[in-house]
């Protein structure tokens, strides 16, 4: 990567795109060049989904141009992109949820689907990526999708792959081995733009980083000789902070209790629970850990209340210590829980309503609504207070929740429940997609959240997350879970172990 090729692969002049007033991007140039892994980097709002779009042709730019192998291209649509050779995995997916893995794969990468299945299972093996190709996609999780979306770009054999927080569904011990078979692309003359805000993982795997901060071009960096510290630095203009994790109280009492809960998983591809037990008290945060797939989705509809148990089950989640099993998702907000599922649009949010709308959705209760009216002053100080506090990045209150980047749209939702002050918070993937100074800045509010006596639940696939805000751990594998342990009492080496199914070394210990 020291010689610079004669001829780049994908060139930017001046990209200007525009929404109204707002400059999503503005006059960027960037090039790209064969068997390149090129790091794309900024916080939340600053342009790189916007930017990553117009080069796969889901939008045109008002102003600039688009070189590919040196000739300028109209970039008018994803499969003209495609055709060209540029293949994308969004960090919002693209699947329809009533086929199949391997049908959905099937639009983009015509075969057999006999033979797909095989391709499919054979790219996942090879890129530590498994999921099952006769899956439905609706029963699948969050990270599972993002698996397909990853194996369908690599079908296509691009010559520019996209790939945008691609870690983000993997163990630590599966992470090397995606970042090996990453590393042998460019030895075929594949390019990839990698966006992650893990900056370890952009130092590790990139060669070159571009930097993007309000629309523009901050900086370039090489990321193998700059620390995390200056690319954290060159990214957000100031040093990463770190949240402020003092020991919780001990003897706090016990507000979600779950007790040798089973439940069959209706798709018939999901994972069941197997005798699932868990514990958290007020003022303390548990963590719970491990892949994509292993029984977290189906745990937490059975939480919230999206998925109830029949009466005879219902002690089997106690809220407050009452059963609250056959309690639906509103009977449990009422007594004080609060909720932040994995899939913020469409779970999280009603993507065609604005924020004030969204904030109405479950918050109403909070003085919004009264003899059934909705106070529109009340609704919209609650949801101005959520956008300031959370520095979410967006033109008002007014704006559509689908208009949002995913890091702000998630800054949003965990700034709504927590602002609820709930007695019981469950968190799914709270930093999922948040660039790493307002990832610090939502851990710090959980933290505190804590400190004020709520009981929190957070359920994530970031391991360095989980260690930074979490009390006690337990690990998530095949439905099953792990007795805890102390965060402070183990490592990232023993709860990796723990994810791939090695409960024996803390089976028996209690925290």
């Amino acid at each position: 990567m020291t010689d610079i090729p004669a001829q780049s692969l994908l060139e930017l002049r001046g990209i200007t795109k525009r929404y109204g007033a707002f400059v999503a991007n503005d006059a960027i140039n960037l090039i790209i060049n064969p068997g390149e892994i090129h790091a794309i980097l900024g916080e939340n709002g600053a342009g790189k989904s916007t930017l990553m779009k117009t080069i796969y042709g889901v939008h045109m730019p008002d102003e600039g141009q688009i070189l590919w192998k040196g000739a300028e291209v109209r970039m008018e649509s994803p499969g003209m992109a495609r055709a060209l050779g540029i293949g994308m995995v969004f960090q919002h997916f693209s699947l329809f949820e009533t086929v199949t893995v391997a049908e959905n794969i099937s639009l983009t990468v015509p075969a057999p689907l006999a033979d797909l299945e095989e391709k499919i299972r054979a790219k996942g093996d090879e890129f530590g990526l498994q999921v099952n190709p006769k899956a439905l996609v609706h029963g699948l999780s969050v990270g599972e999708r993002q698996r397909v979306e990853i194996i369908r770009s690599l079908l296509q054999d691009p010559a520019l792959l996209i790939l945008d927080e691609p870690t983000s569904v993997l163990p630590p011990s599966s992470v090397e081995q995606l970042f090996q078979t990453l590393r042998k692309l460019p030895e075929r003359g594949v390019s990839i733009l990698y966006i992650s805000h893990k900056l370890d993982e952009i130092r590790a795997l990139c060669h070159r980083a571009t930097v993007l901060r309000m629309g523009k071009v901050a900086g370039t960096a090489d990321p193998r000789t700059a620390t995390s510290s200056e690319l954290a630095r060159l990214m957000i203009g100031r040093d990463i902070p770190h949240p402020v994790h003092p020991p919780s109280r001990a003897d706090g009492e016990v507000r979600l209790l779950v007790q040798g809960l089973s439940q069959q998983n209706p798709d018939p591809y999901g994972v069941d629970l197997k005798d699932v037990s868990l514990e958290v008290r007020a003022g303390e945060i548990v963590g719970i850990a491990g892949v994509s797939g292993n029984g977290q989705s189906i745990l937490t509809r059975l939480l919230s209340g999206e998925e109830v148990l029949s009466g005879a089950q219902a002690d089997h989640i106690q809220m407050l210590g009452n059963p609250v099993g056959h309690l639906n998702a509103e009977h449990r907000r009422r007594i004080g829980l609060a909720f932040v599922p994995e899939d913020r649009l469409g779970r999280g949010t009603a993507p065609p309503m604005s924020l004030s709308e969204n904030s109405l959705l479950t918050a109403h209760r909070s003085g919004m609504v009264k003899h059934g009216f909705i106070s529109r002053q009340k609704r919209d100080v609650f949801t101005d207070t959520c956008i300031e506090t959370m520095d979410v990045r967006t033109r008002g209150r007014h704006s559509l929740a689908s208009s949002l980047s995913g890091g702000n749209l998630q800054k949003f939702i965990v700034g709504r429940e927590m602002m609820l002050s709930p007695r019981v918070l469950i968190v799914s993937q709270p930093t999922w997609g948040i660039d790493v100074g307002a990832a610090a800045m939502v851990r710090q509010k959980l933290i505190d959240l804590r400190d004020q006596g709520t009981a929190i639940l957070v359920i994530s696939e970031e391991l360095e997350e989980l260690f930074e805000i979490s009390d006690r751990l337990v690990v998530m594998f095949d439905g099953k879970i792990s007795d805890p342990v102390n965060s402070r009492d183990t490592n990232a080496e023993e709860i990796g172990q723990m994810m791939i199914g090695h409960f024996g070394a803390t089976r028996g210990e209690a925290a």
